[in-house]
């Protein structure tokens, strides 16, 4: 695509993207109007938009104009509101997947909107499937707009019957909203689509179905938890699975190798989201509950780290021969697949605890429980990946993590105590730091963030003084200007080898409130939430120095983790006399 005919579609920074999704696949929009990345029919399918990844495929809707551009979402929804500035008025652009999605067709739906004067727009269709293999096909006018063919993708796009096609297979045009007038486009995609669906029943089920799950929860940042719980939805299937980010291979560092896939569901992010879901979010719980108990019905001891939507397995990693989101590569699929990771039985068994508490576990979902705790009790003793999918070792976080999933489960699988016990014992004999703090492993006296989570998911009592010395030492050594890292790389400052982890920023502002500090806490959690774009999206990393969003787009178990965070610092901290003195847990000014 020329560059000079449609400089719009050139790359954004992160924070400047909104995303648009609606369970079963996501779109991003970018602030010039152009959705740069979908994927049909699923989340793990190839995408009919790669602009992002430098590939074909866009669709356009932005002011012929000079412009500034801002946006918003409606509150607790998807439906995003591109606003723009231009010399002669103001224009908006209503955007949405309808929702919720069908698994086999995705419709998207764009409005226009003349809010102060005539609107005059520019508007470019480009579907390419195949990550841009697959140029338009079978191009013909309808009395309602234009139907197409990508590849094996049929699409129908209603509301521009006068666009016409360019040399290149795209259509383009431009459009004249009267002033106070509104124009609706209408894309059908998938393998089957016989026409586009009408705007204003789309527009209307689309609402009514945001609205009739919302959440009124009273904590301290209510707007950001209607938000990230609408992210959440967007992201969960009717079956329950959540994927870790909407994208693939957007860097964490440039030119540094590290560009993943998560457009399927991991284990432990769909645990730890079901435990924030605890909170109050019931469908997301159940969902998360639903895919937790099939798959360790299913695969027991061989519990797979992640699957895909339909629980089958991730495919392998492969090259798209693309050019990449600058700074990063091409990469889809992904090796986790092939990983052993202990710490996601342990984190299962939390998410079961927690839908039992909360009165929401059937028989099966304890069956699970059974299944998991006996998985723990055949494996424990082998090395795994960990938390973090590195080398196979003896993680001390992974023993701490399963002891405290077993502890969870009380009066569902009592017999288990015993053997959380024995966990922590043996993790106490090899991991614990001559400090009186907790190690990453046996032959790792480093700190880690994983021991901090670990520390408040409740392997050990309150007020353990293995868990303050180790909260104490982190905020110390693995924080910088209110964020917090993972574990420290040898020879390399903060920030250089990697961003802040804002899945670690929020745990550390929960695991400074159950030690007491109130006001510490909030202030960790308030300076954490700041890490977003104006979408109010997070991804997993944060680039402190640049104040830039780094990684997949947007990460689910961060928008997660604020929602508990903010459940649990909107109650009083636990009084416990025996709590030693919250000292030095507080480096956030």
């Amino acid at each position: 695509m020329a560059d000079q005919e449609f400089p719009e579609v050139a790359p954004h920074v992160l924070r400047e993207y909104a995303v648009l999704a609606d369970g079963e696949r996501a779109a991003l929009v970018g602030p010039r109007g152009d959705v740069c990345w979908l994927c049909v029919p699923r989340w793990h399918s190839d995408a009919v938009f790669s602009t992002l990844l430098g590939g074909a495929g866009c669709y356009l809707v932005a002011p012929a104009e000079r412009y500034v551009w801002g946006g918003s979402y409606e509150d607790g929804t998807l439906i995003w509101r591109s606003r723009w500035i231009t010399g002669s008025g103001i224009v908006e652009c209503r955007e949405a997947l309808a929702f919720p999605g069908d698994r086999n067709e995705v419709v998207l739906l764009r409005q226009l909107v003349a809010v102060d004067g005539p609107a005059r727009v520019r508007v470019m269709l480009d579907v390419r499937a195949g990550f841009g293999r697959h140029p338009a096909a079978d191009l013909h006018r309808t009395e309602s707009g234009w139907r197409g063919a990508s590849g094996s993708v049929r699409w129908h796009w209603a509301g521009l019957p006068d666009a016409r096609p360019d040399g290149d297979g795209r259509l383009v045009a431009e459009l004249t909203v009267p002033a106070g007038g509104r124009h609706d486009l209408v894309l059908a995609m998938g393998e089957a689509v016989t026409g586009a669906p009408d705007a204003t029943t789309c527009w209307r089920r689309t609402e009514d179905a945001w609205r009739s799950d919302g959440l009124s929860p009273n904590t301290i940042a209510e707007r950001d938890v209607r938000h990230a719980h609408a992210v959440l939805r967007g992201m969960s299937t009717a079956d329950g699975g959540m994927v870790a980010a909407a994208t693939a291979s957007l860097p964490e560092r440039a030119e540094a190798g590290r560009n993943y896939d998560y457009r399927y569901v991991w284990i432990r992010d769909q645990a730890m989201t079901a435990q924030a879901a605890a909170t109050g979010a019931n469908s997301l719980l159940d969902g998360a509950t639903r895919f937790l108990t099939a798959r360790l019905l299913d695969h027991g001891d061989q519990l797979s780290p992640a699957y895909t939507v339909d629980g089958d397995s991730v495919p392998a990693q492969r090259h798209l021969g693309l050019p990449g989101y600058p700074g990063g590569s091409d990469v889809v699929g992904n090796r986790a697949r092939q990983q052993f990771q202990l710490d996601v039985f342990g984190e299962a068994l939390l998410a079961l605890g927690a839908a039992e508490r909360a009165g929401r576990l059937d028989a099966a979902g304890r069956k699970a429980i059974e299944v998991a705790a006996e998985a723990i009790e055949r494996r424990w003793q082998e090395p795994d990946a960990g938390i973090w999918e590195l080398d196979p070792r003896r993680w001390t976080h992974s023993r701490l993590i399963c002891a405290a999933g077993l502890r969870a489960v009380r009066g569902i699988g009592d017999r288990w105590a015993g053997l959380a016990d024995a966990l922590v014992t043996d993790a106490a004999t090899w991991g614990t730091h001559p400090s009186g703090r907790w190690q990453r492993a046996a032959d790792d006296p480093t700190l880690d963030a994983a021991l901090v989570i670990a520390g408040i998911r409740g392997a050990t009592p309150v007020g353990d003084p293995r868990d303050l010395a180790t909260l104490q030492a982190y905020v110390a050594r693995l924080t910088c200007d209110g964020f917090a890292f993972r574990f420290e790389h040898e020879g390399r400052a903060l920030g250089e080898a990697e961003g802040a982890f804002l899945l670690c920023g929020f745990m550390l502002a929960i695991a400074v409130h159950q030690h007491g500090d109130t006001q510490a806490a909030v202030r960790w959690f308030e300076r954490n939430r700041t890490a977003c774009g104006p979408a109010g999206l997070f991804s997993e990393e944060y680039d402190v120095a640049q104040r830039q969003l780094r990684g997949n787009l947007p990460q689910a178990f961060v928008h997660g983790a604020l929602m508990e965070a903010a459940a649990v610092l909107s109650r009083p901290a636990a009084a416990d006399p025996l709590r030693p003195d919250p000292v030095g847990l507080d480096t956030t000014g």
